[in-house]
């Protein structure tokens, strides 16, 4: 698997409810932010257009988060993304957020499918694909 990508990430005014603790819906925002900025990183290129270039549409299946330590804004967040599994017709990632003492704040996972731009019928990962993301 290739190296983690570490994305950083300051919590905005926005993010915050009005007692200033992030929506937990943002933590999702994260997590597929930070899975594009490792994509573009481990391909070398824009991620997703890339993608699309192995003339598959990579639509998310599955996501799973759990928020463990609240944020509020200036917060300071560290994101770790991994590639945490290569299937046959899939790719998932793992996640994790950290915030200020290397405290972990939130874990997901994002599992892609590929699918057919052509049949919109789920296809095979790439070798080219499943190479780069090993």
């Amino acid at each position: 698997m290739p190296n983690a990508v570490f994305v950083s990430r300051t919590i905005l005014f926005g993010d915050c409810d009005p007692a200033g603790v992030v929506y937990t819906p943002r933590f999702s925002y994260f997590a597929v932010e930070a899975v594009y900025v490792a994509l573009d990183k481990w391909l070398g290129a824009p991620g997703l257009r890339t993608l699309m270039g192995f003339n598959i549409l990579p639509p998310v299946r599955a996501m799973s988060l759990e928020m463990l330590t609240s944020l509020s804004w200036d917060d300071q967040l560290n994101i770790k993304v991994s590639v945490a599994r290569l299937g046959d017709h899939s790719f998932t990632f793992l996640v994790e957020g950290f915030v200020g003492d290397e405290t972990l704040s939130f874990v997901a996972n994002i599992t892609h499918v590929c699918v057919s731009p052509e049949t919109r019928q789920v296809v095979a990962l790439p070798e080219q694909l499943r190479a780069l993301l090993s």
